[in-house]
Order: C-alpha cells, then sequence, then structure tokens
C-alpha cells in the first residue's frame, strides 16, 4: 500500500481545511495555468479509476487535488470511494474529519463527523486520531459540552476504548492517559464546594486513573509520578514534588511504579529501534517481529495486540503479518468481536490471500454469526482475485464444510439445506473445472459432492450424476474412475461397479494406469465376482495387458536409442578429429576407400581405425575375428538398440491426408475400436516442426492391421483419410539395387549373419555392413562416368538371323589357352 497522502499546507506549514468561502475552479474565468495542469491532471486521474477502480496511488492523488481545488462535492464522493474499496490512512481520516468541522457548524453536523472519526479508529491504531476524536466530542457534543450525566457517561465510555485500543503504546499511549485526567479534572472543577461527597468520589476517580498509569511501562512514567506527587499536594497531603523519590506514596503504588520501571527499561531500546524512519521497510518490520517475540515470552495478550496493532499501521499490506496476527487472535485471544474485526480489516488490507478469506469464514463460525452475515463475507471474498485457482477452491471447500456441520446439528437454519450445498458445489466445478482439469483438487470436490449426496441426501442417483459428470471433464484419470467404483462397493452395488470396470479397462491413463486399473479389475473380481466373471475380467484383461507391455518396451527402447544416437555421433565426430599416430593413414576420396573396403571383405567396419572409449563404458572392444562362446553384454546391449533405430513395417498402416491438426491421440481413438495400436508415428516438418499430414500406424499383428485398412477413406477431424499397408523405402531401394535380402544386414537381422558359417556377430550399431557372400545381380552400373562402357555391358541392337548360334559352353583354362594360340598364329 501506498504511504499516507501528504497534507496540503498554508504558508505556515500546516493543514489547509477546507474553507467554506473558497472558489470553486470551475468557476473562475481567470485560471492560472497552474490550475489548468490541475484539471488536466484531475481528468485524467477521473478516467484511470473509471478504468481502474483498484489502483491506491490514483484514489490518493485524486483526492490529494481535490483537497486543494476546493471540490467538496467531489470530494466526498472520491474518499467515499476509496473507502469502500480500502482502509484509509489515519492521516487521511484526520484530514477528512478537519475538512468536515470547517465546512459545518451547528449540532446537526456532529453525528456526520462523529461517525467518520468511529470509521477512522476502525481501520488503523492512531494515538493522534483518537485524541483528536476525544478532543472534537469534548468541543462539540452537546452533551458533554454542557456536562450532563448522560453526556459525563458518554465521553467516559469513549476515554475507556481509547485506553483499551492504544493505552498500552508504550511511546504514545501517555497521551490518551492525560486527556482522560484533564476531563475528569475539569468534571472536579464544575461541582460546588457544598457536595462533597461528589467532591471526594471524584477525587478518587482522578487518583485511580493515576494510579493506572504508574501501573504500565511509557515513556513519560517518571513525569507522570511527578504530576502525580503534585497533584495529591493539591489535595492536601504531604510529597516531595521535586524528586521522584517513592516517600509517603502508597506500597502498593509504589511497587507498581518500579514493576512499570522495570518493564519499560526491558523495552526502551526496543521501542528506540522499531520508531526509527531511516530503516527500510523490511528492516523495520523484522524489529517489529522481534518486538513481538519478546512479549510472547511475556506472555500478556493485551500488550501483544496493542504491538501487533502498532505493526499493522506501519506494515498495513504485510500479508505475513496479518495471517501471525490472526493465527495469535484464533489461537490465544479467542474473542469473537475482536477476532472477527481483524479478520475484517485484514481482508481489506490484503484481498488477495485466500487463505484469510478462509479462517475469515471460520472465525464466524466459531462466534456464531448469521448465515446472512456468513454467506455476505463468502460472495464478497469470491471477488477478490487470488493467485492460484486452488485457494479459490480451498474457499469454496471451506464453505461448504460450514454449511455441513450446521445441517449436521440436527437445527433448523433459515436459508440453509442440501440444495444450498450442491448449488455451491455446481458454482465451484463451473468455475473451478476449465482450469483444475485433470488434477487432485477437481477429483477431491466432486468427490466430496458425490459423498455429500450419499449421506446427507441418501440420493444414489444423485451421487453417481456426480461422478459422471467428473468423468466427462477428467475421464483421462485413474483416480476419477477408481473413486467412482469405490463408493458403488462402499455402497455394496458390485454389479455397477463391474460395469464401471468394463468402461474403462481399455482407457489410456498415464503412467502405469492402464495397468493398474487391469489388475484391479482382476483382484475385485476375486474378491466379490463369481468365477463366471472372473473368467470374463481375464478374457479381457489378458490381452490388453500384452498390448501394454509390448508398448512399454517399445517405448522404452526408443528412449534408450536416443542417448545412443548421440554417443555413436560423438565418437564418429572423435574419431574422425584425432590423429591416429600408431598407423600410417592416408585420407583418401570416398570411391578409393570403397574399392579399398571391397578389396578386404572380411574387416569389419571400424576395426583398423581407434575408437575413442565413451565415459560409462568401460569394457573394451574385444578382438572381433575371435569367435566368442557367446555374445558379450555390449553386444547385446548394441544389438537391442539398433533394433530401435529401424521400422520393419510388418504390421504398418500408411495414413495420408491427415488433418494438420491431427495428433497421436486423435489416431488411437480413430483406431480405437479395432484395437492392437502399438505405435504412432507422425511424420513432421524438420524445420518448422509442424505436421506434414503423414503418419505410421504399427499394429498387433495383421489381424488388427487388416480391420485399420478397412478403414480407408473414413472421416477424421474433416478430412477422408487415405490409408495403405505401408511399403518401406528400403525395399524400393533394394529393388532399385538389385540386392539380394540377405546381401545388406539392418536392425534386428544383425545376430542372424552368416548363419550357414555358424557365427552370430552383432553390429557395433545401426548402420549397414558388407558380407562375405554379397552378390550383385544384373548390370553394374554403379558410380560410373556416362562415356565408360561398364563391365558387362553390351548394345541393345536387335539380333541377326544366324544359322549356328554362338557357343556358349563355359571353356576350360586348356581350351582358352589353345584358343588363344590359334588367334596368335592366325
Amino acid at each position: 500500500m501506498a504511504e499516507p497522502m501528504e497534507e496540503v499546507s498554508h504558508e505556515g506549514g500546516e493543514a489547509a481545511p477546507i474553507s467554506a468561502e473558497s472558489p470553486t475552479s470551475s468557476s473562475s474565468d481567470s485560471e492560472s495555468e497552474e490550475e489548468a495542469r490541475e484539471n488536466l491532471r484531475l481528468q485524467a486521474l477521473e478516467t484511470e479509476l473509471a478504468n481502474n477502480p483498484t489502483n491506491y496511488d490514483a484514489h490518493v492523488q485524486y483526492i490529494k487535488l481535490l483537497r486543494k481545488a476546493s471540490n467538496i462535492e467531489k470530494l466526498r464522493e472520491a474518499r467515499e470511494a476509496m473507502s469502500a474499496l480500502f482502509p484509509l490512512s489515519p492521516v487521511m481520516w484526520q484530514e477528512w474529519a478537519k475538512d468536515e468541522t470547517s465546512l459545518s457548524s451547528g449540532d446537526d453536523a456532529f453525528p456526520v463527523i462523529e461517525k467518520i472519526y468511529e470509521r477512522g479508529v476502525f481501520d488503523y491504531l492512531s494515538v493522534s486520531l483518537w485524541c483528536d476524536y476525544l478532543n472534537y466530542v469534548q468541543e462539540h457534543d452537546p452533551l458533554v459540552r454542557g456536562c450532563s450525566p448522560a453526556g459525563i457517561t458518554k465521553a467516559r465510555n469513549l476515554f475507556e476504548r481509547a485506553l483499551t485500543a492504544g493505552g498500552l503504546h508504550v511511546s504514545e499511549g501517555s497521551k490518551i492517559w492525560e486527556a482522560y485526567r484533564d476531563f475528569e479534572q475539569a468534571i472536579f472543577h464544575t461541582i460546588g464546594d457544598t457536595e462533597i461527597e461528589a467532591k471526594k468520589k471524584q477525587v478518587e476517580r482522578i487518583r485511580s486513573i493515576f494510579h493506572r498509569q504508574l501501573s504500565l511501562p511509557h515513556n513519560d512514567l517518571e513525569a507522570t509520578l511527578l504530576a502525580y506527587k503534585s497533584w495529591e499536594v493539591e489535595q492536601g497531603n504531604v510529597l516531595d514534588v521535586n524528586s521522584a523519590n517513592l516517600d509517603g506514596i502508597s506500597s502498593h503504588v509504589a511497587s507498581a511504579y518500579q514493576k512499570a520501571l522495570g518493564m519499560y527499561n526491558a523495552r526502551v531500546q526496543l521501542e528506540e529501534q522499531v520508531s526509527k524512519q531511516d530503516l527500510p521497510d523490511s528492516e523495520r518490520l523484522k524489529l517489529f517481529m522481534g518486538y513481538l517475540d519478546f512479549e510472547k515470552t511475556d506472555g500478556d495478550p493485551s500488550r501483544i495486540q496493542i504491538l501487533y496493532e502498532r505493526a499493522i499501521t506501519e506494515f498495513p499490506i504485510s500479508t505475513d503479518l496479518w495471517l501471525d496476527y490472526t493465527r495469535y487472535l484464533d489461537k490465544t485471544l479467542k474473542v469473537a468481536n475482536v477476532v472477527r474485526e481483524a479478520y475484517s480489516r485484514a481482508g481489506r488490507n490484503c484481498p488477495w490471500i485466500g487463505e484469510l478469506w478462509c479462517r475469515y469464514l471460520l472465525s464466524l463460525e466459531r462466534g456464531h454469526a448469521s448465515e446472512n452475515e456468513i454467506s455476505t463475507v463468502f460472495e464478497k471474498a469470491l471477488q477478490c482475485s487470488f493467485s492460484s485457482f486452488e485457494e479459490y477452491l480451498d474457499l469454496y471447500l471451506t464453505r461448504v464444510d460450514g454449511i455441513r456441520r450446521r445441517l449436521s446439528l440436527g437445527k433448523e437454519v433459515e436459508g440453509l439445506n442440501l440444495e444450498v450445498i450442491r448449488n455451491t458445489f455446481q458454482n465451484a466445478s463451473d468455475y473451478l473445472s476449465p482450469h483444475l482439469k485433470n488434477t487432485d483438487g477437481l477429483l477431491r470436490l466432486y468427490n466430496y459432492w458425490a459423498r455429500l449426496d450419499m449421506n446427507l441426501g441418501n440420493d444414489l442417483a444423485a451421487a453417481r450424476g456426480v461422478w459422471e459428470r467428473l468423468l466427462k471433464i477428467s475421464g483421462s484419470m485413474l483416480e476419477a474412475w477408481q473413486g467412482y467404483i469405490t463408493m458403488e462397493i462402499e455402497t455394496g452395488h458390485t454389479s455397477e461397479a463391474r460395469s464401471i470396470y468394463k468402461r474403462c479397462y481399455s482407457k489410456r491413463f498415464p503412467g502405469t494406469g492402464s495397468e493398474d486399473i487391469c489388475h484391479s479389475w482382476l483382484r475385485f473380481e476375486r474378491e466379490y465376482g463369481m468365477m463366471e466373471d472372473f473368467d470374463h475380467a481375464l478374457q479381457k484383461v489378458t490381452p490388453r495387458l500384452e498390448e501394454l507391455r509390448l508398448f512399454r518396451i517399445q517405448e522404452e527402447s526408443k528412449g534408450a536409442a536416443a542417448p545412443t544416437d548421440q554417443r555413436d555421433n560423438d565418437t564418429k565426430k572423435k574419431a574422425h578429429g584425432k590423429r591416429n599416430t600408431d598407423f600410417n593413414f592416408t585420407e583418401q576420396p570416398p570411391a578409393k576407400r570403397q574399392k579399398a573396403a571391397a578389396q578386404k571383405p572380411n574387416k569389419i567396419h571400424g576395426k583398423d581405425k581407434p575408437q575413442a572409449p565413451s565415459s560409462g563404458e568401460p569394457n573394451k572392444m574385444e578382438d572381433v575375428n575371435a569367435k566368442p562362446e557367446s555374445m558379450s553384454e555390449v553386444q547385446v546391449e548394441n544389438s537391442v538398440r539398433a533394433k530401435t533405430k529401424v521400422y520393419t513395417d510388418q504390421c504398418t498402416a500408411f495414413v495420408s491426408n491427415l488433418s494438420l491438426q491431427a495428433n497421436s491421440d486423435h489416431l488411437r481413438d480413430f483406431f480405437g475400436d479395432n484395437g492392437g495400436v502399438v505405435a504412432i508415428r507422425i511424420l513432421k516438418d524438420k524445420f518448422t516442426g509442424k505436421s506434414r499430414g503423414l503418419a505410421y500406424v504399427d499394429f498387433l499383428d495383421e489381424a488388427h492391421l487388416a480391420a485399420a485398412l478397412a478403414k480407408n477413406k473414413k472421416m477424421l477431424l474433416g478430412k477422408h483419410v487415405s490409408i495403405a499397408r505401408s511399403n518401406p523405402k528400403q525395399k524400393k531401394k533394394e529393388a532399385a539395387l538389385g540386392t539380394d535380402r540377405n546381401s545388406i544386414v539392418e536392425g534386428s537381422e544383425a545376430s542372424e549373419i552368416n548363419k550357414e558359417s555358424g557365427t552370430s556377430q552383432a553390429p557395433l550399431d545401426g548402420r549397414k555392413y558388407e558380407i562375405e557372400n554379397v552378390r550383385l545381380k544384373g548390370k553394374n552400373t554403379f558410380a560410373v562416368p556416362r562415356n565408360v562402357k561398364p563391365l558387362g555391358w553390351t548394345q541393345n541392337k536387335p539380333k541377326k538371323d544366324t544359322a549356328d548360334p554362338p557357343d556358349e559352353t563355359p571353356k576350360s583354362n586348356d581350351e582358352f589357352r589353345k584358343m588363344f594360340l590359334k588367334t596368335q598364329n592366325s
């Protein structure tokens, strides 16, 4: 909250009350340039407050300018508007009261100004405001001014209220005590000399005020003692008025004074610390909290409350301070009216703290407040802006708790019934469901709602309706289904619980929820069902669990493949960038490297290159030429990783013409009635990351794939999707190159290399490797310049009819040698 408004000053520096004869700026034809600027500022502030009425600083500045311009009506409206939203500072209340006093004269204006003071002393503790209030009543109240019995009684009650509020204020409380003594002495002088009994009674009243003041720690304690001794001398007692000794004073007064003096000496340093205005607010607040801890060790609730009030006046928007103060009042003081007023002020100073409003409702319930008052506070709290939706949830639940408790007592409370609870729950659901979807908070709200419908209303249908509404909002939340099932089991409706299991066992839940609901169904049938029920559940659950198992394996494999790819890339970078000093290595063009590799087919790729060890893999690579007895752990791990890098597409559907908004959940739901979906891969643009409208969907077996292919040209998100069996790109490449399937090993086939020779060597990564028995089919036209005829090339010309076809019988070496010699001789 902003600092209190500075006072508008006269030439002498004091606050200038508004005069009734002051001319208004709107009626002046000779406005100065300064007045014109102030009018523009007023208009700007009016616009700001119209758009943002909760702007505290704008309210303060607006009131300040209106007070300077002497615009009486607007000033009153502005003050009322601000007071309706915020508590005003003590200085602002003093200015308001002084302005109204200067503008009004006569007894008719007294009730209005008196109400202003009452509102002011309610907001914050201010000794100076209390003193102004007391002085105003003594001067302007006709009953008090005339010293009538009713007026004297009214004034005394007001003084006692002031002492209760600020009489224990160590640094300023003596001002109220002195004003009280002065008032009683003025009453004493009005008593005639013949009224001896009345004078004696009044003397004892004044003496009592002195004794009460001397028993409290104040900074003017010694001056108060001297004033007391002087007064006693006036009453005919012999005392030394020039010293602070206690000679001649009654023992109980002297003892109380000594105790108060010791208490003051123990607090004087703390008072000096909290009175420093040059320290940062955070430091001063810490000093106040330390002072409070000291007072709590003494254990006087009245002194602790006064110190809390002093801290609140200094730091009115400290949420921690308000929470600590109200917690102390709830725990220790437990005075209903005091606690209720404190919470009311806390709600006006810190309306954004939901915990304060919840505790406010609880304090009203403890104080047996009316339903009208509680509902008013609840509706007011709903208009505040909390920092989280969970705070609104706690507020709704606190309200329901209170209604439930009062209805459970069996007492007739006007305006309270089960329908009020249902309306409160419905309002909470309407407001919170969009923000707390699939959260424990919303589940708690609906669970409580259904339970109250069962326990208070005995309405099973209504309770089921509550759970059904929750499933429409948070149907993907496992706990929602479990709560519904638990209610049916607790009420003995096992058939309905079984129906719920049948509805949800095939749904997809986060984490292991899908498996958990299947196992839960089986446990339910073992405990509550017959053999037929258990067999039916087992028949339904078994393929679902197998489907989930395969899905988990694939997901785990994908997760393990990502770090493997990164390590492979890092290894290649290290191997490529690090020069090997142990071997004569010459960088060659790719074509020559391919030729060298072809000449040494038995060499496994990467054997001759020094491989940088990867952190986290302490095992070194063994000699790959040696025949191992069994596959090593490193080979097994790499084999598993290699499997995850290639999609075989054996039972995969290729989906095209997808909507760009379609995601995995849409496709899973689209094929949901068929079931058997193992994985979904949506192709995305590598630059934008957006969907390309294409996807691969892997199925469990051929039967599920066939059912999915039957959905070709069906509508999904407004588009006819095309579904065909996937034709992997690798097959197209193999067909184009004329390559035998056994010539290139990839992924899961890596462990079956050269079965005929009995070896079983797992690849070191997911790349392709060359095998000894590679056979190239067709014409060798790979990487050959256009003007060079490849080996085995013949021109496609029409064949001539010849009588003797060429001899295509293979020749032996001797026959070939004879043919060669014959050619040489000819």
